[in-house]
């Protein structure tokens, strides 16, 4: 019987009490407990070893991976639970922790992740991700599609193929004189542009079926007024599609591509869709570059109720 003294000294700290409150709803790693709380693997494995010592935890081994869970009386688990009340990241960790066990479970996932990197590395007849795209939009029903921070509009000219209307908004004068132009060159009459902001966006609102961000995000001073933006003009039953810059520290791209931020964390996209009032919201890392420095793509999406 663990020390009713020692245990309640153990988990009086903040850090070994959010290990506690985790472990108590699912058996994990050292790995996946520092990605949850954000913190150091040295400090959580100072935690998880006082903790384990003072008999709270039970671990179990498989390979080189060492899981843990909560193993305590029964009266100080409930104290545990009264204390999460008092603990400011206990919401935000079961979030976390949500978002973990989606990753862990998503086996065939990471199979086709695995397979789309080596798409393109070996010639094969007729194979291509342009052919992929057009064969996919194919299937897509004509829709009004919002392009927000279109650019020139690559993809917004890809998509006016299917498409009812696309309407493509950057900030950029000159990149909607040089779209327009584009669009007007190749005849594609149901794609607009607009001169317009991220955070005030020149759309009516309840119009569009698909909000569309395509490495925009990180370029909006305000990401979730951004994204209140896109639920302001979708309508009912409407879908967001985020595509965006996992969280990284190259700080020269502030500079380089005038990023505002350096990424955001498949947790800081669902948090921002879930504040919006976005329903069945998700996230994936889709994209991996091969070199340095080795940017990563998250796709977010989101349905707006009926």
């Amino acid at each position: 019987m663990p020390s009713i003294l020692k245990s309640l000294r153990l988990a009086a700290d903040p850090g070994r009490l959010r290990l506690l409150l985790l472990l108590e709803q699912e058996e994990l790693s050292v790995a996946e407990l520092q990605t949850i709380v954000g913190k150091p693997q040295s400090q959580v494995s100072t935690h998880l070893a006082q903790l384990k010592q003072a008999g709270l935890l039970a671990d179990r081994r498989t390979g080189k991976n060492a899981f843990y869970k909560l193993d305590a009386p029964a009266g100080l688990v409930a104290i545990l639970r009264q204390a999460a009340a008092e603990i400011p990241e206990a919401a935000q960790d079961r979030a976390a922790l949500r978002l973990a066990l989606r990753k862990r479970q998503d086996k065939m996932r990471r199979y086709f992740d695995e397979l789309a990197g080596k798409f393109g590395r070996q010639y094969v007849p007729g194979r291509s991700w342009q052919g992929i795209a057009e064969a996919l939009l194919s299937l897509m029903p004509p829709l009004v599609i919002a392009d927000l921070g279109a650019g020139e509009g690559t993809i917004a000219q890809l998509m006016a193929q299917r498409a009812r209307r696309v309407i493509a908004i950057d900030n950029s004068p000159k990149m909607v004189e040089f779209g327009a132009g584009l669009a007007r060159k190749n005849g594609i009459a149901n794609l607009e542009y607009r001169l317009g902001d991220l955070e005030d966006v020149p759309i009516r609102t309840g119009t569009v079926d698909v909000a569309f961000l395509s490495q925009a995000l990180h370029h909006a001073a305000h990401p979730e007024r951004a994204i209140a933006e896109a639920w302001r003009i979708l309508k009912p039953g409407g879908r967001a599609a985020i595509l965006d810059l996992n969280r990284h520290h190259l700080e020269e791209a502030r500079e380089m591509y005038a990023d505002l931020w350096l990424g955001f964390t498949e947790l800081d996209l669902e948090r921002f869709l879930k504040h919006a009032g976005f329903r069945h919201v998700e996230t994936a890392i889709v994209h991996r570059e091969a070199e340095a420095p080795y940017f990563e793509s998250i796709l977010a999406t989101g349905a707006k109720p009926r």
